[in-house]
């Protein structure tokens, strides 16, 4: 019988081996008589390896249970659809579900893709089209502060020689010195002739700042040497009354610079993205042109009025479009009376000044109704031994009045995923812990409102009223988040 049973056994493993399609089964009695058995359909395999006694590769997990196919779920199936059964139908040919993850689209999934379902694919893990082939990206939006251009226009009518000797003297180590050591991306654009400060009462500026050595002012250069980045010099004779003109027919080249270093005008050194700042130094009033100042309040600040309205007019880009979205500021050192103390500059809250200080020709009342309609500070320019603190006073308003950049670049998607723009949504959290506001999209700045951004040339916009509110706050954090467009799952 051992032998029998050994020869039965190696049958099977013969026909596991080499068997396919339809045999007739026989099996060898323990006296050598065979009888016949049913027949059997497919491969047939042994439970157990011959050698061994263990299990064999061959296992029967994928073998269609012998009544799949009837319509009736029997032992081993878990469906039968009966005809309905098949690939992408609930039931799998095999009797099996067709279940989320198997990677076959059933007719109650949206998708199935199999182990690549998830939050971050096309096909979700319960077999739905994600909204989102990313799901929720988190940014922190860098908030840089704006550079700033300052723009200084100087008097050199005969009367102020001693006053630019006292730019020159502090220009460098009380005032650039100190906004460079702020960090502060700036620039200076000089606009004023050229020379030596005692004959014709030109001024000349040295190292750092420009690019004449320093020492090289007790006898100027011919002409002066720019420092690109940093500093030029738009060389014109200003005179007593007329540096409003000066600036705005020099602007675009109208009236050239002596040397010819900016064709046109020196609005070439302006850049697009800069907050202005204007540095008016004169020992007289304005007139020229369509302004007059009169050296009193009312005229002088119907003139710096027209004169505002003009600025913008020449540039909104540069200069803003409206009194909301002026985009400068306007600092004067001109013939006002004293403060008290007599080293304190006058702020915008204190009204125009018509006294002089001693030495001056007019207070200057256009200059100074500029500084107030651009909250400015103001400043006697008569004691030229105090301009070491107006010129570090100057510097840290010019600081402080730098503001953030209100644009910021739309995120970058994670790879190969295209970001929803209409998904995009800003949340600002004032001084940076408090409690986050949420920003709403608008199409454009048309709609814009309170609390609200927009997207245009692939940049994220802080509408006008956000953008004033955010730019107070120096330790603003803005966070951005969005998703990404779905993909088709094919």
């Amino acid at each position: 019988m051992s032998e029998a049973g050994s020869d039965t056994e190696m049958g099977g493993s013969d026909s596991a081996t080499e068997g396919s399609g339809t045999t007739e089964g026989e099996t060898s009695g323990t006296d050598g008589t065979v009888s016949a058995s049913s027949s059997t359909t497919g491969p047939t395999t042994s439970a157990t390896d011959p050698t061994d006694g263990s299990e064999s590769d061959s296992s029967t997990t994928n073998a269609i249970p012998p009544q799949c196919g009837d319509g009736s779920v029997d032992e081993g199936e878990q469906c039968d659809d009966g005809d309905a059964n098949g690939i992408g139908e609930a039931c799998n040919p095999d009797c099996t579900e067709n279940v989320c993850g198997d990677g076959i689209e059933s007719p109650f999934e949206e998708c199935d893709i199999g182990d690549d379902n998830g939050p971050d694919g096309a096909c979700s893990e319960m077999c739905t089209i994600n909204p989102s082939s990313c799901g929720v990206q988190e940014y922190e939006a860098m908030l840089e502060v704006s550079p700033v251009d300052i723009i200084i226009v100087i008097d050199n009518s005969g009367s102020m020689g001693g006053e630019i000797k006292g730019v020159q003297d502090n220009i460098n180590i009380n005032f650039a010195a100190i906004i460079e050591d702020s960090g502060l991306d700036y620039r200076v654009i000089m606009v004023s002739e050229h020379g030596k400060y005692n004959g014709p009462e030109s001024i000349c500026v040295e190292a750092p700042l420009s690019g004449i050595e320093i020492g090289g002012c007790v006898n100027p250069p011919p002409q002066p040497i720019n420092n690109p980045g940093k500093f030029y010099h738009y060389s014109v004779p200003v005179s007593s009354h007329n540096a409003w003109c000066r600036l705005l027919d020099g602007y675009d080249g109208s009236l050239a610079d002596q040397y010819n270093f900016a064709p046109n005008g020196w609005s070439e050194w302006l850049r697009d993205d800069s907050l202005k700042t204007f540095i008016a130094i004169s020992d007289d009033g304005s007139s020229c042109g369509g302004y007059n100042d009169g050296n009193n309040v009312n005229s002088g600040t119907n003139a710096a009025i027209k004169f505002d309205a003009d600025l913008q007019t020449l540039s909104p880009l540069h200069f803003g479009d409206s009194p909301e979205t002026r985009n400068y500021f306007f600092y004067s050192i001109v013939g006002l009376a004293y403060n008290n103390p007599k080293t304190d500059p006058y702020t915008p809250k204190d009204p125009i000044i018509t006294g002089e200080c001693s030495g001056a020709a007019d207070p200057g009342t256009g200059h100074q109704a500029m500084s107030n309609l651009t909250d400015a500070l103001r400043f006697p320019l008569c004691d030229t031994t105090s301009y070491d603190v107006i010129f570090k006073a100057i510097a840290e308003g010019v600081i402080k009045g730098a503001k953030i950049a209100c644009e910021f670049p739309i995120p970058e998607p994670p790879e190969n995923k295209t970001l929803d723009l209409e998904s995009i949504l800003l949340e600002y959290s004032p001084m940076g812990v408090g409690d986050p506001q949420t920003y709403d999209q608008v199409p454009s700045i048309d709609q814009c409102g309170p609390k609200s951004f927009y997207i245009a040339d692939e940049l994220v916009h802080l509408c006008p009223s956000a953008c004033e509110a955010v730019q107070t706050d120096k330790d603003a954090k803005i966070d951005l988040k969005f998703s990404c467009e779905p993909i088709d799952p094919g």
